[in-house]
């Protein structure tokens, strides 16, 4: 709080964050929030950024009239069903990136992004992710569009190829730490093979997407599991490692970034302009009633990163938020934090397995219900 006199002026959490390095993005885009002028609001509230998935497009399709006209017509005419999914999301990243670009431009490029996810049917196999990611970023035709990749094994050799023909990525339904090395290691091979080919790194932009609460749901069942079989002792010690594991990964991610995006070779590839793979948190809304709505935002604050926030989180935060640089506090303590779950028996690297395989089969069945689903987009009143 700014005090002057009997004046109180609230400080926008939003804004702090900026000024502390950190952007803020949603984790939502459709039609009607485009169209009525409630994206252009939230930019100007301090939104810089948009992404999408196939989850958060089919319930676009499901839940607003927006689209029944365009897929009545585009129907009639004969166009195939998964191709209308593709042609509605297309036009909604367009319209988005067009309401995003004067960040983008501000920012010098540096910011003011729409994401669009490849088919995640198409996971497990990197040649075809590396076709589709080439046709996404032909057809959205707007320099402030990032192509999602799924950090599977298949889509680290993509990663790197995309990054390498001058792309701009967002690297995906990241989990573990272990794989999180990897992405950042696709994303340096990619840098130095645009580089050794005369390309123009300062035009590159990428980030890696670190999913957060979900980890502490996989985890917080097994704590929760564990104490209803432990004695006294033990079940405190498991009680207190509730709501701990996703932050502790997180910061551990971080203290990693910071890592890799130093010493000789990274400092070639920043003389030559190649700006850092931002770390971005994803699945930052709370789960668990019990834990307050903000927690996965405000423990994860630090200077070039991204926090992308459902609309709900993001008037919660801007509400209520807690601003300080905590992301690199207390980094010792998160590993005692994983040390413990490990010792009592929780395998962090099979949840984070787990929640990858899940991430994928989940953004396939909501693409495929999309496309199925067409026929049954409600009629406008």
């Amino acid at each position: 709080m700014i005090v002057e006199g009997d004046y109180v002026e609230k400080t926008d959490p939003i804004r702090e964050l900026r000024r502390l390095g950190q952007s803020v993005w949603l984790d939502h885009i459709d039609r009607t929030m485009i169209q009525s002028g409630q994206l252009s609001r939230y930019r100007d509230l301090g939104v810089t950024g948009v992404t999408a998935n196939p989850t958060i497009f089919a319930k676009a399709l499901a839940s607003s009239d927006a689209y029944a006209d365009d897929i009545a017509r585009r129907l009639d005419s004969g166009q195939d069903a998964e191709a209308v999914v593709w042609d509605l999301l297309l036009e909604d990243v367009q319209a988005a990136a067009d309401v995003l670009r004067p960040v983008y431009d501000r920012e010098r490029g540096g910011d003011g992004f729409v994401s669009i996810e490849v088919s995640p049917e198409i996971a497990g196999d990197t040649d075809s992710t590396i076709a589709a990611a080439r046709a996404l970023r032909r057809r959205a035709a707007r320099p402030n569009v990032m192509v999602k990749i799924p950090a599977t094994p298949a889509g680290l050799p993509a990663i790197q190829a995309m990054i390498a023909e001058g792309a701009n990525i967002n690297v995906t339904l990241i989990f573990a730490i272990e794989r999180y090395a990897k992405v950042v290691e696709a994303f340096l091979a990619g840098l130095d093979k645009l580089r050794a080919a005369g390309g123009e790194l300062n035009r590159v932009h990428s980030v890696a997407s670190f999913f957060v609460s979900r980890v502490d749901t996989k985890v917080d069942e097994q704590l929760t599991r564990k104490m209803e079989r432990a004695d006294a002792p033990r079940k405190r010690e498991l009680e207190g490692l509730l709501g701990k594991a996703a932050i502790a990964n997180s910061k551990l991610a971080y203290a990693m970034f910071t890592q890799l995006h130093a010493g000789l070779r990274w400092d070639e590839l920043t003389s030559a302009g190649a700006s850092v793979q931002r770390p971005l948190w994803a699945s930052t809304s709370t789960k668990n009633p019990r834990y307050r709505d903000t927690m996965y935002v405000e423990e994860l604050i630090g200077p070039a990163t991204i926090d992308t926030m459902p609309v709900a989180t993001f008037d919660a935060f801007r509400d209520h938020g807690r601003v300080d640089l905590t992301l690199q506090r207390d980094v010792d303590g998160a590993r005692r934090v994983l040390d413990q779950l490990a010792i009592n028996g929780i395998d962090l690297a099979a949840i984070t397995q787990e929640l990858e395989d899940e991430g994928v089969a989940a953004f396939a069945k909501s693409f495929r219900e999309s496309v199925e689903s067409l026929s049954k987009v409600r009629t406008p009143r």
